[in-house]
């Protein structure tokens, strides 16, 4: 059996899993208050989980942001090295792209994710293109696309204007947590695998990439 792992440390601590491709097997570790330094450990632990070994694991994915520098940076560099022998591939994909896959909507429904960057300004992902801005340009984009799927931190869940906004637009609302990381696993499909890997770790020019 083959098994893929999948690598968050983008937002707070480190979450981590592994899967079959079939779903038959799935373990997960998620340690809100984690520094890299336990990334291998915490391997380990789901690889004896799961009774399968490390030649086992053909496809990693990590999130290479946006987010904080330092867990960015393990992250990133761990699964680099994971892959560097060749005997796995990786597959990065942003932050936002990863947790779009927890909307779970129908193919030709509007997504949209919102996850808080810093007071006052979001990270929004809508129609496959990613923005850093305030709230009333989160506003004015939901309203324009009409998201009928919004996938939304604690933050945005409990922030009165957009929490207006989502009610207005009937959107279903899924959380950025609490669900499994195999929910991923379509991404492997749209995604070239490299081992080249670039962590964005600022937030004006992150998306100042996405649009060069």
């Amino acid at each position: 059996m083959t098994f893929d792992l999948y690598v968050d440390t983008s937002r707070k601590g480190i979450s981590m899993a592994i899967a079959s491709p079939d779903g038959s097997a799935y373990e997960e570790i998620i340690e809100p208050s984690a520094k890299g330094e336990s990334l291998s450990a915490n391997l380990d632990t789901l690889l004896e989980r799961s009774g399968a070994t490390l030649d086992d694991v053909k496809r990693v994915m990590v999130t290479v942001g946006p987010g904080s520098f330092s867990g960015l940076r393990t992250g990133v560099a761990f699964c680099q090295g994971l892959c560097f022998s060749g005997k796995r591939n990786l597959y990065g994909v942003t932050t936002l792209q990863a947790l779009e896959c927890f909307a779970q909507a129908k193919e030709g429904d509007p997504v949209a994710v919102v996850i808080r960057a810093r007071n006052g300004y979001w990270y929004l992902r809508l129609n496959g293109t990613e923005k850093f801005i305030d709230t009333a340009e989160v506003i004015q984009a939901l309203g324009k696309n009409k998201a009928t799927h919004v996938v939304a931190d604690e933050a945005a869940q409990a922030d009165n204007e957009l929490k207006a906004v989502f009610e207005e637009l009937g959107a279903s609302i899924s959380p950025d947590t609490g669900k499994p990381l195999s929910q991923w696993a379509p991404l492997f499909d749209t995604v070239k695998p490299t081992l080249i890997q670039e962590a964005n770790y600022i937030q004006p020019s992150y998306f100042e990439k996405l649009k060069a």
